[in-house]
């Protein structure tokens, strides 16, 4: 015999009969047809949103309300000047550069450079923010921090 789509079934035991409710009390699910006892519940077409409590203030209105969203923060990404011995001495680091060489990600509102370890070669870097130490251990070795305006 040829499989064609019309000869395709389930094999046996996949599949149930669906569940006739209300239709006598023989069946297990007469009466109120598995749906418990009088009231909104029971009826057809209801639906209630989620976290309704039946009337009862919700919880999400129980609570406090705190803090809030800062919609002009910057999200800075923050390079270490150890990081950056990576470069050749006398080389322009960019925040290009340093997405090109994955030290860095895309959705950022710019490089901020913080001091953490020593810089042990003098590069042009150009960021959007230094911290006081950065700059001092840039200049300490002969570079140059350039600020990018935004």
């Amino acid at each position: 015999m040829a499989l064609t789509l019309n000869s395709l079934k389930p094999p046996r035991g996949a599949t149930r009969s669906r569940k006739r409710v209300g239709r006598g009390p023989g069946s297990g699910l007469g009466k109120t047809a598995g749906r418990g006892s009088k009231g909104q519940k029971s009826r057809t077409g209801y639906s209630h949103r989620p976290g309704f409590e039946g009337g009862q203030m919700p919880l999400y209105r129980r609570l406090p309300k705190r803090g809030f969203k800062n919609i002009f923060r910057k999200n800075y990404a923050e390079v270490n000047l150890n990081l950056l011995n990576r470069f050749e001495a006398g080389a322009t680091v960019t925040p290009a550069v340093l997405l090109e060489q994955k030290l860095i990600r895309k959705n950022t509102d710019g490089v901020r450079v913080l001091g953490n370890g020593d810089l042990d070669r003098a590069l042009t870097i150009k960021a959007h923010h230094f911290s006081k130490g950065a700059l001092d251990k840039i200049q300490k070795v002969g570079g140059t921090a350039e600020v990018i305006e935004r």
